[in-house]
């Protein structure tokens, strides 16, 4: 699939939805690597990512989310950063067949930038490196770099991503509502992520996680009057609510996909979901997507010409 095309055509593609939650389903448990599993569960692991192209998405993610050494290194496994993106990434990709195009996750170290931190811009761009390098060798058609809160560390990805591939990167960063707005929890504001980012030569800037579709299509908007990149957009399935020890997301996939037409509306180019998203989510916003097709072209002409 060529992604540009079919984005000029249809006006919008289809992302996949959640990872963690689904394989805290089938039995990963709190405080787990889920990357571990590309190794000791990758039928499992394939059966998450072949449910997200059943369910219509044009592109899935890869369980990589956290398989930076730096992340690693706390659960004993950087020396396995490479094997465990690799794998996750040729996991996809069998799951993926001809049927969609396989982006792999690159998520936040944890770690702080100097000064706030003892890390410096070039070891983030080593980790990252290494990182996005295996995912490359293991297929992957693009990189997402995702869940980002501080601006710097995103720019290190993406230089990092410059640097080992050729491949379309996604740069998107998760904000919150706080009293002056939008914002991730490193006060970088929607509108300036997009602007910064897409001068860093990102091929799409977006946002995922953090909030509801509600929220989402606000930040959406911020968004949008900052840049004429394409937009990556995964909202969660509502805010997290603690029920009985275990984390709920409530909004179901009727619920999302009522707020889909809006979401185009604003000028998201590539919509899907994050945490507590299923497949069944995902077949719904695909379903709704088809029928705001018009509303897509139409809101995101001058992206799509500039494609």
């Amino acid at each position: 699939m060529d992604w540009k095309a079919t984005l000029r055509s249809r006006g919008y593609l289809l992302s996949d939805g959640a990872w963690g939650t689904e394989l805290a389903k089938m039995g990963m448990t709190p405080g787990e690597a889920a990357e571990r599993w590309n190794l000791d569960h990758p039928d499992l692991v394939e059966k998450v990512a072949r449910a997200y192209v059943r369910a219509g998405s044009d592109i899935i993610l890869t369980n990589t989310f956290g398989a930076n050494s730096f992340k690693l290194g706390r659960v004993g496994l950087a020396a396995q950063a490479a094997i465990l993106n690799r794998r996750g990434t040729e996991i996809s990709k069998r799951a993926a067949g001809t049927k969609a195009l396989v982006f792999a996750s690159v998520g936040p170290t944890g770690e702080m930038m100097a000064p706030l931190g003892d890390k410096k811009e070039a070891d983030f761009i080593e980790c990252f490196a290494e990182q996005i390098s295996a995912c490359a060798g293991g297929g992957a058609d693009g990189i997402v770099l995702e869940t980002m809160a501080d601006l710097a560390e995103a720019l290190a990805a993406l230089t990092a991503a410059r640097q080992v591939c050729r491949l379309p990167v996604v740069a998107s960063m998760t904000f919150d509502r706080t009293s002056k707005g939008f914002a991730t929890m490193m006060g970088v504001a929607p509108q300036k992520a997009a602007a910064v980012l897409g001068a860093a030569d990102a091929d799409m800037v977006g946002a995922n996680c953090g909030a509801g579709i509600d929220n989402m299509i606000e930040v959406t908007k911020a968004m949008r009057r900052a840049t004429r990149l394409p937009l990556w957009i995964k909202p969660n399935a509502g805010l997290p609510q603690l029920v009985d020890g275990k984390t709920v997301f409530r909004e179901t996939p009727e619920e999302m996909a009522g707020k889909v037409e809006a979401l185009l509306e604003a000028g998201a180019n590539v919509i899907g979901g994050c945490c507590g998203t299923t497949p069944g989510h995902i077949r719904k916003i695909a379903a709704a997507a088809a029928e705001a097709k018009e509303t897509a072209l139409r809101a995101n002409r001058k992206v799509l010409q500039a494609l």
